[in-house]
């Protein structure tokens, strides 16, 4: 990694650190969802940067991969336990961090997210294993009395590669990859009140391209054009702007086009917390780019 690479990490990371902190102030009670989510997607683009994926905004059970449709209607309630993510790129470089909103009485919970997130930092260096990480988030949020979602992962970044190697698990295992000076990966522990397993809902809000096939109805042709500069990385279906193009989607995904991210959740009623950092491996630890 050069000089001017690590700025662009850097450079993303304490952008997004800050407008996630200053955006997770406006989930509050009957506050616009919709309202939100765009908000401070706008803030990214004003900021001079990119979004790496659209701005996830999951409530209680939950998990991930949900974010605002055109005409999202819902508001937060009392009691919404509200994961905010969001990723931010610099010429493809990623900044990806998480926090979770608490409008109930669930602060334990957090706390099991975020001390796992810690312990986990902690024992970043050249030479540990990725299955040490996970032990260290296992045993934090096990020792709070809730569970680490098992089938959920953090996962290595480069350039406009959102999930590569290493992963990053959020239970203990045997090995796992060995981390080396200048690896960058987002750690991103689950705490959960429910089975510590997600499984996939109907809602489908994100995708990703995945080739570039010939396609010949029209309004395909029109997406694929739209998502040419994401390079890959996820977007959502309201950012194509015109509803109709939704009617496509589908093809494009039984083509091999696209890819499509459905929302993760564990059993009804329970309730998840997520906190996540971006980390740069040094020869003695690591670099928190979105402190």
């Amino acid at each position: 990694m050069n000089d001017e690479v690590f700025e662009k990490y850097r450079t993303a990371g304490a952008l997004a650190s800050r407008i996630l902190r200053e955006g997770a102030q406006g989930i509050r009670v009957g506050e616009s969802y919709l309202g939100l989510v765009e908000s401070i997607e706008a803030r990214v683009r004003d900021e001079g940067a990119a979004l790496a994926f659209p701005l996830n905004l999951s409530l209680n059970e939950d998990a991930a991969h949900d974010t605002a449709s055109y005409d999202d209607e819902r508001v937060f309630s009392n009691g919404d336990v509200a994961k905010l993510d969001l990723g931010v790129q610099i010429d493809g470089y990623i900044a990806d961090t998480a926090t979770t909103i608490d409008l109930g009485n669930n602060s334990l919970l957090l706390d099991a997210s975020s001390g796992a997130l810690e312990a986990a930092i902690r024992e970043v260096k050249p030479g540990a294993t990725a299955g040490a990480l996970g032990a260290a988030v296992q045993k934090e949020i096990e020792g709070r009395g809730y569970r680490p979602i098992a089938n959920l992962t953090g996962h290595g970044l480069d350039r406009y590669v959102l999930h590569r190697s290493p992963t990053i698990p959020n239970i203990g295992i045997k090995g796992g990859g060995v981390l080396e000076e200048g690896m960058v990966f987002a750690i991103e522990p689950f705490a959960t009140t429910g089975c510590g397993h997600v499984k996939e809902k109907t809602r489908m809000e994100i995708y990703s391209q995945l080739s570039a096939r010939p396609v010949r109805a029209p309004a395909g042709r029109i997406i694929l054009d739209k998502i040419r500069d994401r390079n890959g990385l996820p977007f959502s279906h309201r950012w194509l702007g015109d509803r109709k193009l939704d009617l496509a989607l589908p093809a494009l995904i039984r083509s091999g086009n696209l890819h499509v991210y459905p929302v993760l959740s564990d059993v009804a009623g329970s309730l998840v917390s997520q906190h996540e950092h971006t980390v740069i491996v040094t020869g003695d630890g690591c670099i928190v780019t979105t402190r």
